[in-house]
This record gives C-alpha cells, sequence and structure tokens, in this order.
C-alpha cells in the first residue's frame, strides 16, 4: 500500500518508472496515467494511451489499452480478480477479470466497469456521455450463487450516455447503443441503432456514415 502511495503522488515519469519496476507494468513511454488509482494485476498501456485523473482501476487481473485509446477522469473499473482464496465464482474456471480497450477507443468520464468477467470494447468505438453501468456479475437465484458473464462492444459503436449493459450482452461492430438504453443480450446484426428497455432493434445505419469509417479516434 506505501508504494501504491508513493507512485500515485509522484511526478509522471518517476511514477511510470517506479510502476514498471515495483509492479511489472509495461507502460509505452508516450502513454500516461493522471492522477489515478490504476492497480490490476498487470496493466499494459500500448503508444499514446492515456487513462484521465481521478480514475479507479482496482481488483483486476489485467487492464489492456491499445494504441491511442483513452480512459477519460473519474471513472471506476473494478472487478473480482482470479486465482484468489475467496469461493465465489468458483465454479467458472475459465473467468477472467479483465478490461481490453481497442486501438483508437474511448470511455468518457463518470462510467461505473465491473469487471468481475471479460470487458471488450472493440477499435474505434466509444463508451460516450455520462453514468453509464457495465455490470458482468449478478446473483444467479435458481442457484443461490454468484455468476458472471463476458460483456463485448464491438468495433466502430457508440454507446448512449447512461446506458446498462449486463454480463452476456453484445452490442456488434458498426452500432450504436441509444442514450439510456438497457442492453442485456447478444445481438449478432451491424449496422443498427438497438434502443429501449430492454433494447431491440430500431432501425439502420446507413453504411456512409462517416464515424464508421474513421481513421482518428478524436471526433472533431
Amino acid at each position: 500500500m506505501i508504494l501504491k502511495i508513493l507512485t500515485t503522488v509522484m511526478p509522471w515519469r518517476i511514477r511510470r518508472f517506479l510502476l514498471q519496476k515495483w509492479f511489472g507494468f509495461e507502460i509505452d513511454s508516450t502513454a500516461r496515467i493522471g492522477m489515478s488509482w490504476i492497480f490490476p494485476k498487470k496493466l499494459i498501456m500500448a503508444a499514446n494511451t492515456r487513462i484521465d485523473h481521478f480514475t479507479v482501476a482496482v481488483n483486476l487481473d489485467l487492464i489492456q489499452i491499445d494504441n491511442n485509446a483513452t480512459i477519460g477522469r473519474s471513472n471506476w473499473i473494478t472487478g473480482f480478480p482470479t486465482q484468489t482464496d475467496a469461493s465465489h465464482f468458483n465454479h467458472q474456471l475459465d473467468r477472467k477479470a479483465e478490461l481490453i480497450l481497442g486501438a483508437s477507443s474511448a470511455i468518457t468520464k463518470n462510467h461505473h466497469l465491473d469487471c468481475t468477467n471479460t470487458i471488450h470494447i472493440g477499435k474505434f468505438s466509444t463508451i460516450a456521455g455520462y453514468d453509464s453501468q457495465f455490470l458482468t456479475h449478478s446473483i444467479n437465484v435458481i442457484e443461490n450463487i454468484q455468476d458472471s458473464a463476458p460483456i463485448e462492444i464491438g468495433d466502430y459503436t457508440f454507446v448512449g450516455t447512461n446506458c446498462v449493459v449486463l454480463g452476456g450482452a453484445k452490442l456488434p461492430s458498426h452500432s450504436v447503443l441509444g442514450a439510456k438504453s438497457l442492453l442485456n443480450k447478444a445481438f449478432e446484426l451491424e449496422w443498427k441503432l438497438y434502443g429501449g428497455i430492454p433494447s431491440k432493434e430500431i432501425s439502420d445505419i446507413p453504411k456512409t456514415a462517416k464515424y464508421f469509417s474513421r481513421t482518428e479516434g478524436f471526433v472533431f
């Protein structure tokens, strides 16, 4: 705990060195972490990646952030790591407590990501707005056990503000999830707008829409 506190208050150049030396993190020289508490078991940050101020990320096996991807400020990213003495999730031998963020994707701010199971966000995707919740675990009331399932957000997707995404859900590539929606199942059709409580297919998205052919993550 003392080492974690020391690394958090150090200037970035020193902090990056200590995070690599003391915790074995892999952080590219062009990557940067703001004043945040980022301590998964393993952290991989590729070129030009960023985690902004006041984000907390703990109790995960892995956070992996590909080139040019960003995590904004004040996000809460947590989970339940594997290979512990706890009895929770012992029936899920292949479970991984991971956040995988594809190239040029972005998580904006004030979101909650429960990575008890894997959350995979594809390249050039945006978790937009505020206050969305990604919840990979819950209580299985039939079996009376804690259970979990991964969440998959495809490439070139857009998740609107204040959404709830549950374990086992999938948003296909080249799709949009409308604001305040509940995504609680796996969809497969691309080029669709999904939305509602629970979400359903609402309309087609034209393949000429420029968001879905970006070569840079940042939207002007």
